[in-house]
């Protein structure tokens, strides 16, 4: 099978989430989680005409905002796409290599978090947060405030107990932010091992539902870019906008590399 390596969501044109994309045939569930394993990707993306599905290791999502994204780059030009059960309108423009695309993800709910999701993410992340929320994009997620992004760069979370509390709660895993600065620029880490991915080098849709949630918040239209990946030595950027017609979030993409699997 033929699969393009997309760096989805670059920071200042470099970096990004290397992410699978290629086209859907009638693969098995087992050969397709299989595909971001041998691709060296945390996602892989499988396309057939508009419609995207999306898979880890473990098994198929039901959105990935970087896969969509990326899928993006590689797909002829759309104003809609079909994932998850939904169709939504996706926005693209194109400088040289350089893709930079956006999309709707959708309503997004959020609530405050519960006194034992609170003691999840104290317990994982082995302090105390400012704090936590629970956004539903798809799957629910844990949305965290720390102080700062050195408070942020130190975490080192619990991911097996985390994996194990997202399982019970059914929480696709735990984004953890600073509070954004003047301008809306911001950093986050996400924590997902419940879906095989221990850390997300960029997280879009969980992006979406902390713009979602600031604007909520704020009473007020949000801008926000979330730089994220450096941790793991791949810096990104995810970009996201919320107002009272919607939310939408994107970012900078480039195709890297072709492979045969």
């Amino acid at each position: 099978m033929e699969v393009t390596i997309v760096d989805a969501c670059l920071r200042d044109g470099a970096g990004g989430s290397p992410t699978a994309v290629l086209a859907d045939e009638p693969f098995t569930e087992d050969e397709r989680r299989a595909v971001p394993v041998r691709a060296g990707t945390s996602h892989a993306v499988f396309t057939d005409g508009d419609r995207l599905r999306f898979y880890t290791s473990e098994g198929e999502l039901p959105g990935c905002g970087h896969g969509t994204v990326a899928a993006l780059a590689v797909l002829p030009p759309a104003q809609r796409l079909r994932a998850g059960g939904r169709t939504f309108r996706v926005w693209t423009s194109r400088d040289g290599d350089v893709v930079t695309a956006s999309f709707d993800p959708g309503p997004v709910r959020v609530r405050e978090a519960t006194e034992e999701e609170r003691e999840v993410v104290t317990a994982t992340l082995g302090r105390s947060p400012l704090d936590v929320s629970v956004a539903a994009l798809g799957r629910p997620r844990l949305l965290v405030t720390v102080d700062d992004r050195a408070t942020l760069a130190a975490l080192r979370p619990d991911l097996d107990l985390l994996r194990d509390a997202c399982a019970r709660l059914d929480l696709l895993g735990c984004y953890v932010h600073t509070p954004p600065v003047t301008g809306g620029r911001l950093a986050a880490r996400m924590f997902a091992p419940a879906i095989g991915v221990p850390e997300d080098i960029a997280n879009a849709n969980s992006t979406a539902c902390l713009a979602a949630h600031l604007a909520v918040r704020s009473g007020d239209a949000v801008e926000i870019a979330v730089d994220m990946g450096d941790a793991l030595g791949h810096p990104a950027t995810v970009t996201a906008s919320a107002d009272p017609q919607g939310v939408r979030v994107g970012g900078a993409t480039r195709i890297a590399r072709t492979v045969v699997l």
